[in-house]
């Protein structure tokens, strides 16, 4: 065979959904080109069918982080300025990626949008991706370094304080997003964690919007709510925490009347379903059919760590959701997957799967 079509036939067998446009695109070829390669490709029987023209339909898609995580844990009462005896650990993570990998392990089918560095750390987040999600469309770029998130733990595993370095996702560019039309116009949920360019998010709340799809915004930290459109009209869900809401909404949360107020003022603004989370006080869920709905926490003994929960939170209900589950129902699946993370050492716990989820449930639930 010649280069070009032993490079399509690779290309082919990593990601047989892809579009002739898309191909031509990566390995910089014209179109045309593309189309009379494939042909022969067809005639000479290397490849059998036309599934790789059609974008695989009712994908969930996740944007924005994939990152290596490394925690530590002190082993005393940290102090600041001198050496502190830890124990430490190393995982893959990122919000977007986080949420990936449950809910892929969950059963549905998951790609992946993010950019990495051409490194070792997303050598390991390939590995550790990989059986959950589909890792194609990352794109590798060699002037950068792949996002690292340190994170410092007490004994009872929670977060003292946290170093993120995020720079590259500055990369997430519309321009890349466009690469990706044809998969994330054929999605049945797109979910885009806020590490997302403001200008990314709406050009895909436009996307969404025009081709009927569900839209799902993560914010992950409370300085980059200002990330998030000014017009919230066409977002499915926003999943946030309270101090999140409050830099967004500019007022303070500080009792259940103002929580239910900031979640109907996100309803106001457009959004179809809001949840606030407060940690340990629970949750607050609204819709445009629903008034403010106060969840409390499920109670959880024993801590290990407290990474990662919010994304299995993010996951449980969204997963329900799309099973058809009510919205009180839903978040009571994501509260679940949520305190049994947060009883893992794990960011995604391993045992995860639809089956597990609604066996715990059940248990809970009788």
């Amino acid at each position: 065979m010649q280069p070009k079509e032993i490079q399509i036939l690779q290309y082919l067998r990593k990601n047989p959904y892809a579009s002739q446009l898309e191909i031509a695109d990566t390995l910089n070829m014209s179109r045309p080109a593309v189309a009379n390669i494939i042909s022969q490709l067809i005639r000479n029987g290397q490849i059998t069918g036309r599934a790789y023209i059609l974008p695989e339909k009712n994908e969930i898609i996740c944007i924005g982080g994939a990152n290596l995580d490394r925690k530590y844990s002190v082993k005393n009462k940290l102090q600041m300025g001198t050496s502190n005896p830890t124990t430490s650990s190393q995982s893959v993570g990122g919000v977007a990626r986080n949420i990936a990998e449950n809910i892929g392990r969950l059963g549905h089918s998951v790609r992946l949008l993010s950019v990495v560095g051409n490194d070792i750390e997303y050598q390991i987040i390939e590995k550790a991706s990989s059986n959950w999600m589909n890792l194609f469309s990352v794109e590798k770029l060699a002037n950068y370094s792949t996002g690292t998130y340190s994170a410092v733990l007490d004994r009872q595993g929670e977060m003292l304080f946290a170093l993120a370095n995020m720079e590259i996702y500055d990369q997430l560019s519309v321009e890349y997003m466009k690469k990706q039309e044809s998969h994330l116009s054929n999605a049945q949920l797109l979910i885009v964690d806020m590490n997302c360019p403001k200008e990314v998010i709406e050009y895909l709340q436009t996307l969404a919007m025009g081709k009927n799809i569900s839209l799902a915004i993560i914010p992950v930290s409370s300085p980059k709510m200002e990330r998030m459109p000014d017009n919230l009209h066409g977002i499915e869900w926003i999943i946030l925490n309270r101090d999140e809401a409050e830099a967004y909404l500019h007022m303070k949360i500080i009792d259940e009347s103002s929580w239910k107020k900031a979640a109907q003022t996100f309803v106001q603004k457009g959004v179809n379903h809001v949840v606030i989370t407060n940690g340990s006080q629970g949750v607050m869920y609204s819709s445009e059919s629903i008034d403010s709905t106060y969840v409390p926490a499920m109670q959880v003994d024993h801590v290990v760590d407290v990474t990662g929960a919010g994304d299995a939170f993010v996951s449980g209900t969204l997963h329900a959701w799309l099973e058809g589950n009510d919205l009180k129902s839903a978040i009571s699946a994501g509260m679940l997957n949520a305190s049994k993370t947060l009883q893992s050492a794990e960011t995604v716990r391993t045992e995860l799967s639809k089956i597990t989820l609604n066996n715990e449930l059940e248990e809970y639930l009788s």
